[in-house]
């Protein structure tokens, strides 16, 4: 009998919604095999979603940003979570109102854009503050938004990502501008973006897609964003989060699979097979053995790491993991991000 060679992720999904800082590129750096990746996905006619909470470009100059890295990429394919903040505070104000940008000019037009009045001043006829990532934001608009929150105008955060992975390394994101205005006014935000789960099912629905993969490198909201979705999720090692953060995550931030990079998109994928407390990926596999995990062979084989994934998964109402990963003599193994 002729055996049929396994799928790959881009024979079992029909849309990959992508993260980006962290996931195609670190700043102006790119990340190897993104941009070759994202090109292959396109050829197999695979709909292609950059959904970022990055609020300090519209998607024309986020699609430019891209193009500076190597991928290929055009405004409408994108989904930011200022287009979500704007359409949430669309439906919840009049047209015309005024709302404070605490943020860059990127976020004002998407505000303007939905027939909102962008300011960058109170006032008493400021209704709403919205807040998004900006290189230049600094004390005076920070204390504007404290000034309109105090007087009860509603708040709204494009994200709450405490770090930004730059080329230099971790820089602070918009989530740590929100807590400094949150430890300031008492007052917690509405959230547009990931971890909420409403940028995952707008990309999903514009895409008119039923079988999704996000794509991330952090579990706090491209994964955690997937789970509350009910979307499967790819977590890369190319950014914020790695192996053993994924494996002893709550189930709500545990992504479905995980991959080194973007290399192997394209590449034969054997999925795990449960049967009871073992699971088999291809010729490797996983079982339970008193709340530690036994592995067949080494945890750098990601037939194996799938394994795991699945056994954990199938094991999510126990909440987060926190037994051994063992091999098959009872050493004890530790994961190695690569």
């Amino acid at each position: 009998m002729i055996r049929r060679p396994d799928p790959s992720l881009l024979d079992l999904y029909d849309a990959l919604l992508l993260d980006l800082d962290g996931t195609l590129m670190h700043g102006a750096t790119p990340i190897p095999h993104a941009a070759e990746a994202v090109d292959h996905a396109r050829t197999a006619g695979v709909t292609v979603v950059f959904a970022t909470n990055n609020a300090s470009r519209t998607p024309r100059q986020a699609a430019d940003h891209l193009a500076q890295v190597g991928v290929t990429a055009q405004p409408e394919e994108f989904v930011t979570s200022p287009q979500v903040a704007s359409r949430l505070l669309a439906d919840r104000l009049e047209p015309g109102q005024k709302v404070l940008v605490v943020g860059g000019e990127s976020l004002a037009a998407e505000i303007r854009e939905v027939g909102l009045d962008p300011v960058t001043t109170d006032g008493p006829d400021v209704v709403a503050v919205v807040q998004g990532w900006s290189p230049t934001l600094d004390w005076p608009i920070l204390a504007e938004g404290a000034y309109a929150i105090g007087h009860g105008a509603w708040w709204m955060a494009t994200n709450i990502d405490a770090t930004l992975p730059t080329e230099r390394g971790m820089a602070p994101g918009n989530g740590a501008m929100v807590a400094a205005l949150r430890h300031a006014t008492g007052v917690a935000p509405a959230v547009a973006g990931k971890p909420e789960p409403g940028m995952f099912t707008v990309a999903a629905r514009d895409a008119a897609s039923r079988r999704p993969l996000i794509i991330g490198d952090r579990l706090d909201t491209d994964i955690e964003g997937a789970v509350r979705a009910g979307m499967d999720s790819l977590l890369v090692l190319t950014g914020v989060d790695g192996i053993d953060a994924a494996l002893r995550a709550d189930p709500v931030r545990r992504p479905t699979f995980i991959l080194a990079d973007l290399s192997e998109l394209g590449a034969p994928f054997p999925l795990p097979v449960l049967d009871g407390d073992r699971v088999r990926c291809g010729a490797v596999g996983a079982r339970w053995a008193d709340g530690d995990i036994v592995l067949t062979d080494r945890l750098e084989d990601p037939r194996v790491l799938r394994a795991v994934l699945a056994l954990l998964h199938a094991n999510a109402a126990q909440g987060p993991w926190t037994g051994r990963l063992l091999d098959s003599q009872g050493t004890e193994q530790h994961p190695t991000d690569r």
